[in-house]
């Protein structure tokens, strides 16, 4: 598969750097644009190999979307390794995970009917798999209308956790309500989950990243639809379910975010920044904050990241439209202030 690479100079040149914190774009790279509408990514490294997954479509919405993944053992040679696909279904949003015996690979994927473009049902789904090549058929998680939109595990009690986001949770639909509600649910083995807490986040809250950090907190990175549509932080300390909550300088889409080998933050998501309209940035987070590190070559619909670090570099998937369609981009990210341990 032909690959295209972004000279440095042209990606230095929309870096959005702060003064005394230089992060260095080292290349970005297209590694797919076959569908007419290719988004939503997530990247994991498993068993010695990156794997990128995301969403081919006709559109941003509506259709039989299906679930691709990628395989490289570098970052820069991708192949077309596995889909998924459930007909009459769009499915959307994968996102990986680990399972905690570090033997599976956990993909989880939101499950939604359509006629034309009006949304008629939507259920999260999962799939597993040993190698990235071969998954389960996909299985449904939780009620209609809820949507769990990415999962972690805890390593001090190796559960799954999430956040789920329901658009109309006192009537069940179709026509969404004013308040949309947000819950953490977790799992022992991804397939069953219960209720672990009620997220108090006005405002349409929806996509949410939820991790875990090494001094035993969690933090949840939440994007809001409604009011001044800026995001939001959440902390909580064990048993999570008690939250306290940051507002956020900025309009979050497609949230993720990474700790690092240093214990510091970094966070994706389309953001703005020095130049007009959306793309896809990289802001320094803390538990109560962030701050714009770099803007990638992007544009117009993009964003969705996944995010991983391996040896001495921060590795981001993501998707955008700068160069005349939807395409699915690896770029590599060197942050010079971190320090493995």
């Amino acid at each position: 598969m032909k690959t295209a690479f972004l000279s440095l100079a042209l990606v230095l040149s929309t870096a959005l750097m702060l003064p005394a914190q230089q992060a260095e774009i080292v290349s970005v790279q297209k590694i797919w644009d076959k569908a007419p509408h290719n988004a939503f990514t997530d990247l994991v490294r498993f068993k010695n190999l990156f794997l990128c997954c995301f969403r081919e479509g006709n559109g941003h919405v509506g259709g039989d979307g299906v679930i691709r993944i990628l395989l490289s053992s570098s970052g820069d040679t991708w192949v077309d390794y596995a889909t998924l696909a459930e007909p009459g279904v769009d499915l959307r949003d994968p996102k990986f995970q680990i399972t905690p015996d570090g033997k599976q690979l956990y993909l989880l994927c939101g499950g939604s009917v359509y006629e034309g473009t009006q949304l008629k049902g939507r259920r999260p789904r999962y799939a597993t798999s040993i190698d990235g090549k071969v998954w389960t058929p996909p299985q449904k998680l939780l009620a209609e209308g809820d949507w769990l939109w990415r999962v972690t595990v805890n390593p001090a009690d190796s559960k799954f956790y999430g956040a789920a986001y329901n658009c109309y949770p006192t009537t069940g639909g179709p026509k969404f309500e004013d308040e949309w509600s947000l819950k953490t649910y977790t799992s022992g083995d991804g397939r069953v989950w219960q209720l672990s807490s009620i997220l108090q986040v006005p405002g349409q809250p929806n996509e949410t990243t939820l991790r875990f950090l090494k001094d035993g907190s969690a933090v949840a990175l939440v994007r809001r639809e409604a009011g001044d549509r800026k995001g939001a932080i959440g902390v909580a300390e064990a048993p999570y379910r008690k939250w306290t909550w940051t507002a956020l300088p900025v309009p979050l889409g497609g949230p993720n975010f990474i700790e690092l080998p240093d214990g510091s933050l970094v966070a994706g998501s389309r953001g703005f920044g020095q130049t007009p309209g959306p793309h896809m940035v990289l802001y320094k987070m803390t538990k109560t904050g962030v701050e714009p590190l770099l803007e990638l070559p992007s544009g117009g619909d993009c964003s969705y990241p996944g995010l991983v670090w391996h040896e001495g570099e921060l590795h981001v998937s993501y998707y955008s439209s700068h160069e005349g369609k939807t395409s699915i981009y690896h770029a590599r990210v060197r942050l010079p202030w971190v320090k493995e341990p």
